[in-house]
């Protein structure tokens, strides 16, 4: 607990220092601070840091709406590199899964593309990719091999999502992988996992960042001689806000700590995490919902700090699969545990 209370406050003065409302695209400084700080390879092997310590640094991440992929760099790229064995050079990493999703459908708003090869070569497209533009590297599951391929090499088409992250195209023709092994037994469903958790651990902190900021600005509007905070009908508000955040994180925290204890082969884990990542969205909607409410029209507003939390409330919710295919899955499990085995799936106990 002491280590993750110096975690999570590490984490929030570095996101704090850099936070700035009116910048947008990669935040080099916030980066830079994390790398230093050994942040950007939490959970390697040689760092002793765990998933719980990633759950603490990525609620911190999405409660400030840092814009840097931490989640991809270590949680997924960093992840698969390291199950291949192969290399990746320093600096801001995302993972790709080419062709069909496992079991024929997946998760939608995830990176996704096609490569061929040619000899020693490779070309295709990647689409989606988190972060492309700013990338040193992109991790590719490309069927049974795992390729590693340098992004200055890339054509990039640059896009980007509901709240402005870059999710880009990257075009490449004749380009020779840095690196390349053998992909890990059933890699393609731990990445749609590990992204899950992911994505769940930054909807609870950008849900908890749209609460505080909801508090916030109730304790200072006033209206009819004192704070709109102190009227009835605004605490219910929040305190149903309250609620939506507290689900939230506790689904995401137990998610990781599950994946953590069990491995993310085990089917508690993927119960856990589609679970997790269903129960987020809902939160998403509804606490984004709320703190535009207490905000009324200027929370709307492209100069309102809310934005940027609420954007990547709506945005992360549909990301890396949504409520009904996450819910869809939470079904799933539960039918395949049977009448014996749904009480030990939920409470994690025999």
């Amino acid at each position: 607990m002491a280590r993750n209370a110096e975690l999570a406050e590490l984490a929030e003065s570095i996101f704090a220092d850099s936070h700035d409302k009116d910048a947008a695209g990669f935040d080099a400084a916030a980066w830079k601070a994390c790398a230093g700080s050994g942040l950007t390879t939490l959970t390697a092997p040689d760092t002793g840091g765990t998933l719980d310590d990633a759950a603490v640094l990525l609620e911190a991440a999405g409660a400030w709406a840092a814009r840097i992929p931490l989640a991809e760099t270590d949680l997924l790229a960093g992840w698969l590199a390291r199950a291949a064995g192969v290399t990746v050079p320093d600096g801001p990493l995302a993972a790709v899964v080419t062709g069909p999703a496992p079991g024929g459908s997946g998760p939608g708003g995830t990176a996704g593309g096609t490569l061929t090869s040619t000899g020693d070569t490779v070309s295709g497209t990647l689409t989606r990719v988190p972060w492309g533009r700013s990338l040193a590297a992109v991790v590719v599951l490309d069927g049974d091999r795992v390729l590693v391929l340098e992004t200055s090499a890339a054509a990039v088409t640059e896009g980007v999502n509901l709240a402005e992250e870059p999710r880009d195209t990257l075009t490449l023709t004749g380009v020779t992988p840095l690196a390349s092994g053998a992909a890990p037994s059933g890699a393609a469903e731990e990445l749609a996992l590990r992204a899950a958790l992911a994505r769940s651990l930054l909807l609870a902190g950008a849900a908890r960042g749209a609460l505080a900021r909801a508090i916030g600005y109730a304790g200072e509007r006033q209206q009819f001689g004192r704070p709109i905070g102190r009227f009835q009908a605004v605490q219910q508000m929040l305190a149903e806000a309250g609620s939506e955040v507290g689900a939230a994180s506790a689904a995401s925290a137990a998610a990781a700590r599950t994946a953590q204890n069990a491995g993310f082969a085990d089917p508690a884990t993927g119960f856990a995490v589609a679970a997790a990542k269903a129960r987020c969205g809902e939160a998403a909607t509804a606490v984004a919902r709320i703190a535009h409410q207490v905000h009324g029209a200027i929370g709307f507003t492209r100069e309102h700090d809310l934005r940027l939390v609420t954007t990547r409330l709506w945005a992360w919710r549909d990301e890396d699969g949504d409520e009904s295919y996450w819910t869809d899955r939470v079904g799933t499990a539960a039918l395949a545990a049977g009448p014996d085995g749904l009480w030990p799936l939920v409470t994690g106990r025999p």
